[in-house]
């Protein structure tokens, strides 16, 4: 094939000029080419198209750089697949992929969160962006997201309080206790959302926790009766001292340091 590249010309020299020469099929190949020069000139071929960019931005050794040029060129107009394909390229610049965030679907979002390769700061971001959309979210995605979600994920969908939701939520191994301890520090657990997280296999046996359900106002007498007796005496005159535990839970509590002695 004659190329248009002049005898004793460089490899690289040739594969510059095809690469703004080459028609639709040449070019396929030539988004492999490891030469970044090769690769910013088939940005001005006029043949180039958005398949070739999608397979394109597979590629995870593009450098900022052309990211950058390739968003410069292609920023108007682009489709949902090629904002999405460019989002998740783990080389692009953070202030790219932030302007690009809000363009992303709900589970593209979350995808976003757990590929690996994100820096925080984008995981963060993607985060953020689902969190804002919680409030208009409804019941079953929320609990998909409950599934599936990051920990600044569940936190915020565990604050809700709805019994649905935080059942899969304690379910999810990202979870961390932290932010169970938050939500028993709100108004929103109710009796019901407790007593999950008190009968969960996984953190039943928490000491901060099962001391933070005691705490709680509205957990059931049920648990004072299931762990009160296995407490030391610190721990019970450290409830004892609580302001929260109503005069009933009180009374049981005293009456167990006095049995005590």
């Amino acid at each position: 094939m004659n190329d248009g590249a002049l005898p004793g010309t460089t490899d690289q020299a040739r594969r510059l000029l095809l690469a703004l020469r080459a028609g639709p099929e040449e070019l396929f190949r030539l988004v492999h080419d490891p030469d970044p020069l090769v690769v910013r000139n088939l940005l001005k071929n006029p043949h180039l198209n958005e398949d070739h960019l999608l397979v394109l931005l597979k590629r995870r050794d593009l450098g900022e750089d052309l990211l950058k040029a390739l968003h410069q060129r292609f920023r108007e107009g682009a489709s949902h697949r090629l904002i999405l394909a460019m989002a998740r390229n783990p080389d692009l610049p953070a202030a790219i992929a932030l302007s690009l965030l809000p363009h992303l679907y709900l589970f593209e979002l979350l995808d976003f969160c757990l590929l690996p390769g994100m820096t925080p700061d984008q995981r963060l971001a993607a985060e953020r962006q689902i969190i804002r959309r919680l409030p208009e979210i409804p019941l079953g995605q929320k609990i998909t997201l409950a599934r599936r979600g990051t920990n600044a994920i569940l936190a915020e969908l565990v604050k809700e309080g709805h019994p649905q939701i935080v059942g899969p939520c304690l379910d999810n191994p990202r979870l961390k206790e932290v932010a169970l301890l938050q939500f028993l520090r709100t108004g929103a657990a109710t009796a019901e959302t407790i007593s999950q997280i008190a009968r969960h296999p996984r953190w039943q046996h928490r000491p901060n926790l099962k001391m933070a359900i005691l705490k709680h106002p509205r957990t059931p007498m049920v648990w004072y009766v299931c762990w009160l007796p296995a407490l030391k005496g610190t721990q019970l005159k450290e409830l004892l001292h609580s302001r929260n535990i109503p005069a009933e839970k009180r009374q049981r509590i005293r009456d167990l340091l006095n049995r005590r002695g």
